[in-house]
């Protein structure tokens, strides 16, 4: 169970991060022998509902920013505990940015994040012009890579890709699933891997589930790997 009660933050934000029962969870992301650990992604796991759930109830209620809070606090809390020393992908709403006091906070409790963190920018539910900049500027002072997640489906698209100094697209299963033996989706990877790499983007395979995908995708040159095939959250 994460607790929040001696963060080095305000009150209002202390009482709203107390009403949460939630733990986090990790899936490894993995360079392409399928062994070595490039990073690991933190998950979110309510104890009394879905993350989706609990999402929509804080969308409703206009407290995204909570869940925001709670994932990097929560997320560097339980990496911590578990002693792990490579790169944190941390899921962050495209509408959300921490205050500059939240900034310091979590940097005076838990350091500095430089060379090690990485920003996963989720597709919902809007995109914000300030919180767009502020990650800009945040990533650019502390050397943490941005993210795209789930390229393909929701908010997340080329323009989205433009709009931060993206290091990283993950492309989502429904690109992935089955490409071992389906021609249109063999050549429109291909095509996205191409564009990518020209930008000097890193492509993350999201919901590899099965050897014949992991395989075809490692031979098109994909960089990175992640799926119940290689590992589950854990």
């Amino acid at each position: 169970m994460i607790y929040f009660d001696d963060l080095p933050l305000d009150k209002e934000i202390l009482k709203a991060l107390g009403e949460l029962s939630i733990n986090y969870v990790f899936q490894p992301i993995f360079l392409a022998d399928g062994k070595t650990i490039f990073a690991r992604e933190a998950l979110m796991r309510p104890t009394q509902m879905t993350v989706m759930e609990l999402i929509e109830e804080y969308t409703k209620r206009d407290k995204l920013h909570v869940l925001e809070v709670a994932t990097f606090f929560g997320a560097m809390q339980e990496y911590q505990l578990r002693g792990y020393e490579c790169r944190i992908c941390m899921n962050s709403f495209p509408s959300e940015y921490f205050t500059i006091e939240e900034s310091l906070a979590f940097d005076d409790y838990y350091g500095r994040l430089t060379g090690l963190g990485i920003i996963e920018i989720l597709e919902y539910p809007y995109i914000s012009e300030e919180a767009v900049a502020r990650k800009r500027i945040a990533t650019s002072a502390q050397d943490l890579w941005i993210s795209i997640d789930d390229f393909g489906t929701g908010i997340n698209n080329m323009d989205v890709v433009n709009m931060y100094d993206t290091k990283i697209v993950k492309l989502d299963r429904h690109l992935i699933s089955g490409i071992d033996h389906l021609p249109e989706k063999q050549e429109n990877v291909k095509n996205l891997l191409r564009i990518f790499h020209d930008k000097g983007i890193l492509v993350v395979a999201e919901g590899v589930e099965e050897k014949e995908e992991f395989e075809y995708l490692v031979g098109l040159g994909v960089d990175l790997f992640q799926g119940y095939y290689l590992a589950r959250p854990a």
